[in-house]
């Protein structure tokens, strides 16, 4: 007679383990706890003592009502059959080999942690970081606290990218403190800010204005900033002959999300240089091609001019080099120009796109002809490469999951110690002891909104593994 059985059920709970605890993470998790015929026991796991990923760490403070979305999360850990694993590395405490041998499925949610390069000279020059660098530094990342930004010293900066996070990081650059006193930002970022000597910072698009990638609300908040102009040169508000060609070929609902963004740049264009103090300066069809230095740090940049044309019948304008060329001064340069993933060992990876090699949210192997890899799955931007906003990752995360469920549907399994929650505790606690529960996380939240309160700010975070560590002992 067998010991199997039905799995989902009673007897036999489907184990999965999210590795990630950012928003496709939950999002995941949510769908799992949706199944009204299915019982799931979910054990998420994070890296950091803090839960919610880029919600914590990359959203900027002053955008406090995206933040809310951690609400929605708090209820899905809130869920019968849900763990929370801080504090816990998988591939140093933890083998991807160790959770396929105690849970049915493994989610990787792990995002795309790393970033990347230019490939200009003077890259590596002191004054040049990534975006991820700067972000991560304002928003308390325990990553990127050691970072130096001599914003004291820098009258000029340079934002390489036109997306949603070289907006925010020029934004915060021309922001009023004062404003951002009230926000989590951190005290090191916001006491180097209120030395700031920043009055100009160009953002730099190598495309034109029809192939922007922030959102139109973004790109206005640069504009409504007290005490900063969005500058803009007529020639780089016009779509120009290709784009508008290419404009006609999408779709009507893409067309207008677009239209609404050369409307207001072709608004911005119109009202010239502005009164403000500081300046953002939009260049579009510029491509930086060197960062000068002197004595080893960024003083100037290299830039050339663009022109579109379409590669290939049905593709996107594509830039390319003019030969036109002239020479900025700049003390500060932030390279915005999109995320890359970081691989997890026995995890199939693709460098060149930088995410897990997956087909729909399926992990799989390259290596064995393209073969599923049993019970691995993936969401978020390690599925798809960094795209859309926070809310894009539920559609994303809720169609990997169906996939999941799929796979688990008519499936039995024998009851075994390693496939329990007791046994999955059991093995976490012998090989990290110092892990974080989401009690714990609950109380390291109530201490920083205390610690935020003492101060006139919404909260003041724990930047380090060991000051969270510390606080939750003592």
């Amino acid at each position: 007679m067998s010991n199997d059985h039905p799995l989902g059920s009673a007897e036999r709970p489907l184990r999965v383990a999210i590795v990630g605890s950012g928003p496709s993470g939950f999002y995941a998790a949510a769908a799992l706890f949706k199944q009204k015929d299915l019982l799931v026991e979910v054990d998420m796991f994070e890296r950091l003592p803090t839960p919610y990923g880029l919600v914590r760490g990359g959203v900027a403070p002053d955008h406090q009502n995206i933040k809310a979305v951690t609400r929605a999360f708090e209820r899905t850990a809130r869920s019968e059959g849900f763990r929370f694993f801080g504090n816990v590395k998988i591939s140093e405490h933890l083998s991807v080999e160790d959770l396929y041998a105690h849970y049915d499925q493994v989610v990787y949610a792990v995002g795309t942690e790393s970033h990347r390069d230019m490939g200009v000279p003077g890259e590596d020059l002191a004054g040049s970081f990534n975006a991820t660098e700067f972000v991560g530094c304002y928003n308390g990342h325990p990553d990127f606290q050691d970072r130096d930004f001599d914003l004291e010293n820098v009258t000029t900066a340079v934002v390489v990218g036109i997306g949603n996070v070289a907006v925010d990081c020029a934004r915060i650059l021309v922001r009023d403190p004062d404003e951002l006193a009230v926000t989590d930002i951190t005290d090191e970022a916001l006491t180097a800010l209120r030395k700031s000597a920043v009055r100009e910072v160009y953002m730099l698009g190598r495309r034109g204005p029809a192939q922007a990638k922030f959102a139109p609300a973004e790109i206005k908040e640069i504009a409504d900033c007290s005490g900063a102009d969005l500058v803009l040169r007529p020639e780089d508000a016009e779509p120009g002959p290709v784009s508008a060609g290419w404009l006609e070929s999408l779709e009507i609902r893409e067309q207008k999300n677009i239209q609404k963004n050369l409307d207001f740049l072709a608004e911005c264009a119109s009202s010239g240089e502005g009164t403000e103090a500081r300046k953002v300066r939009l260049w579009l069809l510029t491509s930086p091609i060197e960062l000068m230095g002197k004595d080893g740090r960024v003083v100037g940049a290299k830039l050339e001019r663009n022109s579109l044309s379409i590669k290939k019948p049905g593709g996107e304008p594509r830039p390319s080099g003019t030969g036109e060329v002239q020479e900025i001064e700049c003390q500060l340069a932030l390279r915005a120009i999109g995320y890359h993933g970081i691989q997890l060992p026995g995890v199939p990876f693709d460098d060149w796109y930088g995410i897990i090699h997956n087909e729909g949210g399926r992990v799989i192997d390259p290596d064995r002809e393209k073969a599923v890899v049993p019970g691995a799955y993936v969401v978020g931007w390690a599925k798809r490469g960094p795209s859309g906003l926070v809310g894009t990752n539920r559609a994303c995360s809720f169609a990997t999951v169906d996939l999941m469920l799929e796979d688990a549907r008519g499936q039995t399994a024998p009851h075994d110690e390693a496939h329990t929650a007791d046994g999955a505790l059991a093995f976490v606690k012998a090989h990290q002891p110092d892990f974080i529960t989401f009690d714990d996380w609950q109380k390291l939240d109530a201490m920083e909104v205390e610690r935020g309160q003492t101060c006139g700010k919404v909260r003041q975070k724990f930047t380090s593994a060991a000051d969270a560590l510390e606080a939750l002992r003592s």
